[in-house]
């Protein structure tokens, strides 16, 4: 049988994951098309998700904290695979 998840640990894992995913992207579109403006919303969305991520750690709600890094990182891979970012790092990303 395998062991339930221990939601400390998946919060750092992904609190953790998204904020390298932050640091690890460019918007790969051009600058007057209009999957540049894809680009800065889905960058955008990804920001808010973290500092809302942030937000409920500090009040101590960890399972709403979760769902933001998880929703954040989403919206990046999304942009990944749409082909609106480059990534120094694929491995944090499903390509």
């Amino acid at each position: 049988m395998t062991q339930p998840a221990v939601l400390d640990e998946k919060v750092n894992r992904y609190e953790t994951l998204l904020q390298r995913a932050l640091s690890s992207f460019e918007v790969a579109a051009q600058d007057k098309s209009h999957l540049r403006k894809v680009a800065e919303d889905f960058s955008t969305m990804a920001k808010a998700y973290y500092e809302d991520g942030r937000f409920f750690l500090e009040k101590g709600d960890k399972v709403n904290a979760l769902a933001c890094f998880s929703y954040g990182h989403a919206w990046l891979d999304a942009g990944v695979k749409l082909g609106v970012f480059k990534v120094s790092d694929e491995n944090l990303f499903t390509i």
